[in-house]
């Protein structure tokens, strides 16, 4: 195929994604010249209005940024806030506060797992046209993710943006008793889980690998999730305190979206890829097994196969949910007090789609004077830039409709979410 020829291809959204964007891709003389995620869904402006209210209100104000992870703004906006009010939750609010994640990690999986990525390598446009061939594979997974809903609801008041959470712990401890039907649920779901790793794993995975320094969080005692020091394969280690000494974000000009760094080493990706090759040996014995059987090694390098990390960590969530239930017995208290003072505070817990950090400025009643809110999909913008070069590079033979379809599928193995990043896929392709 003649590459001389100028080419337009116009895609107008990225479908199974959450948020709109575009890419535009520029070819001359049959080289990749650039590569641009143009991220244009508007700014949502929640660091802005954010200031001027009370310590108390992130976590119910910031879990309106995604109705897909609600548990995961709403942890890092508690971290933080507590740790500007110099505040330190019980385990047992703690046991209860990684139980209602561990739900999260479940719907938010399986959501992809399931009906935004599945389709790609099964040849399907949606999970509806795989629905109608295989209705069972997608019944199996809503049946999982239902699992992950049920869990949210009993812990935080209902399955989306989670009423029951509050700076300091909780409103309400759910009686035990509450469980007792969850957990049957998710001893099925559990079965399900690993279904779901042996059924991903035998998807075909292009040979393709990335480079990128990779970045979560890690916990010498257990798989990281509420909370953790953030790592880095490159050596690098720092508490959230450090976080942006190091993280380094930037406006780009195509993007409503920033563009995050590392202070002089440049991109990275954070995500279940990261979380896997940082945290591997913290993982259940039952998982560690599906990991092996599945094929994965110490580290998870091609991006593809992220597929099946997420499917590993979706049996560890299970597994976890059901072990914290077994050990579950109601705080004294559900919260603690969280007076206001003034002070800076700093939080980062693993969101389903990677390291999420959250800073809040504080006076002296209390009110935010500040926020900053780093999400992982503006973490990962520039890996994903660098990733498509590449991809794009090695494909310039394909026509512009195949060429379309396998880039939103390399978009989607990061599960971009981008009304979070805000602060994909319209396709324009220029071939000369």
């Amino acid at each position: 195929m003649s590459h001389r020829y100028e080419r337009l291809v116009h895609v107008p959204a990225l479908a199974r994604v959450e948020g709109e964007g575009a890419m535009h891709v520029r070819v001359r003389g049959g080289a990749v010249e650039d590569v641009r995620l143009e991220i244009y869904e508007p700014p949502r402006f929640f660091e802005a209005f954010l200031r001027g209210r009370r310590h108390t209100e992130p976590p119910d104000i910031t879990a309106r940024i995604c109705g897909i992870c609600p548990v995961a703004y709403q942890m890092s906006a508690c971290a933080a806030v507590e740790d500007a009010c110099g505040v330190t939750v019980p385990p047992a609010v703690t046991a209860l506060r990684r139980l209602l994640y561990c739900g999260e990690w479940i719907e938010s999986h399986t959501l992809h797992i399931y009906l935004l990525h599945a389709p790609d390598f099964l040849g399907y446009g949606s999970a509806l046209a795989l629905a109608q061939d295989r209705r069972d594979l997608v019944e199996r997974g809503l049946s999982l993710k239902k699992a992950g809903n049920d869990l949210v609801e009993v812990i935080g008041g209902r399955a989306i943006h989670p009423i029951n959470v509050r700076v300091g712990g909780f409103y309400h401890a759910p009686a035990p008793a509450a469980f007792t039907p969850v957990r049957e649920r998710l001893r099925h779901a559990l079965d399900q889980a690993l279904e779901t790793v042996r059924w991903v794993a035998g998807f075909d995975f292009p040979d393709f690998h990335h480079d990128h320094e990779m970045l979560a969080l890690t916990d010498p005692d257990q798989y990281a999730i509420e909370s953790g020091t953030v790592v880095t394969t490159g050596g690098l280690g720092f508490g959230a305190g450090q976080f942006e000494q190091h993280v380094i974000e930037e406006q780009v000009p195509h993007s409503t979206a920033l563009h995050a760094r590392l202070a002089g080493r440049g991109r990275y990706v954070t995500g279940p890829a990261a979380r896997y090759t940082l945290n591997h040996r913290l993982l259940s014995p039952l998982a560690a097994q599906a990991a092996r059987d599945a094929g994965l090694g110490g580290e998870c390098r091609n991006p593809y196969r992220s597929i099946v990390v997420r499917a590993v960590e979706t049996v560890y969530a299970v597994e976890e949910a059901i072990r914290l239930i077994d050990a579950y017995e109601p705080p004294p208290e559900p919260a603690v007090a969280v007076p206001p003072r003034a002070g800076v505070g700093r939080g980062a817990t693993e969101a389903p789609r990677g390291t999420l950090f959250h800073r809040y400025a504080l006076d002296a009643d209390g009110l935010i004077t500040s926020a900053r809110i780093v999400p992982p999909t503006a973490q990962n913008q520039a890996a994903i830039e660098d990733d498509l070069t590449r991809f794009v590079t090695a494909r310039l033979d394909l026509g512009d409709e195949q060429l379309t379809a396998a880039c939103e599928q390399a978009i989607r193995n990061y599960d971009p979410c981008i009304s979070c990043a805000t602060h994909f896929l319209d396709l324009r392709m220029d071939r000369s």
